[in-house]
């Protein structure tokens, strides 16, 4: 839910004020990360979907047509370009150089590494989940798939991760 100060940032960004709209896509920023991250898994390509994003919704913002949606709107396009990106990347072939990473992050590392293990379709509907806070009503509007089938993936990937960090044994 925004609040009125956000929706005042929204109105503002529509009439093309462009203070107002940094605040904005600052605020949402590390939202915005974490579900591009969560689809591409890499940082890099992550940073581009999100410069694709900002620009879209800059020069489209007057199409938003219910300002309290705007996170809705922004990561749907979002995830979009995230999927437009992919499938740019699997046309091209890409070597990929292993790079320490600069500050070392255990966590970090370990929850990269439970996620990649599991599939998209799991992988962004944990994010969306648990790290953005969107309702199962809210993911299945923004991916277009049934509510059952986002609980359903919800359910599946959460016994995959407990498979991933405690071995245990369920069917799925």
């Amino acid at each position: 839910m925004q609040s009125k100060e956000t929706k005042n940032l929204v109105e503002r960004a529509r009439k093309k004020e462009p203070d107002a709209f940094t605040e904005l896509m600052q605020l949402y920023m590390k939202d915005m990360y974490r579900v591009a991250l969560a689809i591409l898994m890499n940082d890099e390509d992550a940073a581009d979907a999100i410069q694709d994003t900002i620009l879209v919704c800059w020069e489209k913002i007057d199409t938003l047509k219910y300002v309290q949606y705007f996170k809705t709107w922004m990561t749907r396009i979002l995830i979009h370009k995230c999927y437009k990106l992919k499938r740019t990347m699997q046309n091209t072939e890409r070597l990929e150089e292993y790079e320490e990473p600069a500050v070392y992050d255990e966590y970090k590392l370990e929850l990269m590494e439970a996620l990649s293990s599991l599939d998209e379709k799991y992988r962004i509907i944990m994010t969306l989940f648990y790290t953005e806070g969107y309702h199962i009503d809210e993911i299945a509007g923004i991916l277009k798939i049934p509510k059952s089938t986002v609980q359903t993936r919800l359910q599946r990937g959460r016994a995959k991760l407990a498979r991933y960090y405690y071995g245990i044994e369920r069917k799925v």
